[in-house]
């Protein structure tokens, strides 16, 4: 299973700053066997970025968020195909930002992972819980809620959604969950598909939460983590490089 990079550029880097970040991150990147960048511009930049990296098969781009309709009268809105047709290949969901900030709830969630597997565009489903609900004890009984919008979903659908585990607490705050901590989470994870026939070597799941050059290599070195989800720190050319180039 390949190692995942995975950037999120959030409201950063329009068309012309997304082709300047190309230039330098891709002159000095090398591709390497069993690890894959994943890229999530704004919509205003997804064309550009899939254009950019057309040639460079390790890199995957997606977008930041979707629609789960095909079409219709919803202003501001991006459906699945016209995603899809513009270069997406993956798409997150349930970021906290979009249940948080902008009132998502687990249906929401739930339609928008239905669309995805519709259209075969790659589901990143992002879980976490909020810095009260971890000191509660409610880690695990948060993150199965979430998770709960993958119900009804057969063993093979499931095994193609990625899962990133982000501490709420720890998204652009500085803080980040120990490796130890992570570890534990995604372990409730992966028990969580297992019940549910995944076989656990077959979920990829990923780590969130000021992921930075110098944490990235301790995160890494947990067995349970896959692969990171990063979101002020890649939209850095230099310091995406060094995320992506530890071992």
């Amino acid at each position: 299973m390949s190692r995942i990079f995975a950037g999120n550029w959030k409201m950063h880097l329009g068309p012309e700053e997304a082709r300047a970040f190309l230039k330098s991150f891709l002159a000095r990147y090398r591709r390497v066997t069993g690890r894959e960048v994943w890229l999530f511009p704004p919509a205003v930049s997804l064309e550009t970025v899939a254009r950019e990296t057309r040639d460079r098969a390790e890199i995957i781009v997606g977008t930041q968020n979707v629609h789960w309709d095909d079409k219709g009268a919803f202003t501001g809105e991006l459906s699945v195909p016209m995603a899809k047709e513009a270069g997406a290949r993956a798409a997150l969901v349930g970021h906290s930002e979009r249940r948080h900030v902008f009132g998502e709830t687990e249906d929401d969630t739930a339609k928008k992972v239905r669309a995805l597997l519709r259209h075969q565009v790659k589901a990143v489903l992002c879980v976490g819980e909020m810095i009260d609900q971890r000191e509660a004890g409610q880690t695990v009984a948060v993150i199965e809620r979430q998770l709960g919008a993958l119900a009804g979903l057969d063993a093979n659908a499931l095994a193609d959604i990625t899962i990133a585990y982000e501490p709420v607490w720890a998204i652009g705050t500085g803080r980040n969950a120990t490796p130890a901590d992570a570890a534990q989470v995604h372990r409730a994870i992966r028990a969580w598909f297992v019940a549910r026939g995944v076989a656990a070597r077959n979920l990829t799941v990923l780590y969130g939460g000021s992921v930075k050059p110098d944490n990235i290599a301790a995160l890494l070195a947990e067995p349970e983590i896959d692969g990171v989800l990063v979101g002020g720190a890649s939209i850095d050319a230099g310091a995406w490089l060094e995320i992506v180039n530890s071992r």
